[in-house]
This record gives C-alpha cells, sequence and structure tokens, in this order.
C-alpha cells in the first residue's frame, strides 16, 4: 500500500469534503433525507435518548398523526415562530378537545411534565432521527472560525497536495534523465 504524504493529504482532504458536504446534505436540503428541519439539541433534558451536540432531523406530521411517545419539536409558549427557540420533548399524552389537539410533554431527563399543554399549531414536526455529536461540528461550522476552517483548511490541504504531486514528479524526471 503506497502511503506516501500526497496520498494521506488526498485522503484527508477526501474525509474533510465528505464532512462539509454531510453537513450541507443535512441541515441545508433537510428534504433529501426525508424531512423539513434539522436542528441542533443544546440540552441534556432528551438524554439518553438524545444529547446535547446531537443533531435532529425533524419531519413535519400532522397533529392526528402525533401520538404518545413521539419526540417533537415546537416552538414553546411565550416565544413566536420568528424565534430561534425550540424545544424538543417526548409527547406522554395527547388531549382532544373543542379548540383543537395539545400535547403533555415531557423531557426524558426530567421528572415532571413540561408546565402547560403544546397546542398542536406550536408544533414543527417530530424527530426522525439523531446524528449523535454532529451537531457539535455544525455549531462550529456556524462561527466565524468554523467558516475559514471549511474553506481554507481544504483549499490548502489541497493546494500542498498539488505542488507536492508536482515537485514530485519533477524529481523523478530529474533522477530518470541522469
Amino acid at each position: 500500500m503506497n502511503l506516501n504524504p500526497s496520498t494521506l493529504l488526498r485522503g484527508l482532504l477526501v474525509a474533510v469534503v465528505v464532512i462539509g458536504v454531510s453537513i450541507a446534505v443535512v441541515f441545508a436540503v433537510p428534504a433529501v433525507v426525508g424531512a423539513d428541519h434539522g436542528y441542533v439539541v443544546l440540552t441534556g433534558s432528551m438524554a439518553p435518548a438524545i444529547a446535547a451536540g446531537d443533531a435532529i432531523i425533524v419531519d413535519d406530521r400532522p397533529a392526528a398523526r402525533i401520538s404518545e411517545g413521539d419526540v417533537i419539536t415546537f416552538v414553546p409558549s411565550g416565544f413566536t415562530s420568528q424565534s430561534d427557540v425550540r424545544v424538543t420533548h417526548r409527547v406522554v399524552a395527547v388531549h382532544e378537545r373543542a379548540d383543537g389537539i395539545y400535547f403533555e410533554t415531557k423531557g426524558d431527563a426530567n421528572e415532571d411534565p413540561d408546565p402547560g399543554l403544546v397546542p398542536a399549531d406550536r408544533v414543527i414536526g417530530v424527530v426522525v432521527f439523531s446524528i449523535p455529536k454532529f451537531g457539535y461540528l455544525v455549531s462550529f461550522a456556524g462561527t466565524p472560525m468554523g467558516k475559514l476552517s471549511i474553506i481554507v483548511v481544504p483549499a490548502f490541504l489541497l493546494a500542498v497536495s498539488e505542488v507536492y504531486s508536482l515537485v514530485g514528479k519533477g524529481l523523478v524526471k530529474q533522477e530518470r534523465e541522469r
């Protein structure tokens, strides 16, 4: 197996590109994986099922199809849908009233249910799956240093790999000419 520095740099570059593409696919275009939204979990209220730092993919679902045991993401009371605040908790009871469907929710790591019921119109969707610890990478990618790393590091590695490849070929050619 040929493990010269050029091969290692190209392998590292491929790994960085794959991670970058994964971030873009999951969070910029969640429909590619059959969902509508992607979020990063910030607290441990759903541990051990979903931990802080995990990424979650959330799919729209009609309120009538949400049942006890589903994990939903919703806009908590006191916040508007334009706010960035979201809560992801498990449905522990569904209440059908004359004015609509309401959900009683609770974080798996919490002892008590959440105060107040969640009206169906505040539900964003149901968690389809989570990607452990991937949220840390997504959060980092949103920082200035992360954006710089996503662009500069792969470009630098590509440049070094190409220079090494060109210089290596030149040295081999010189050796053959001798």
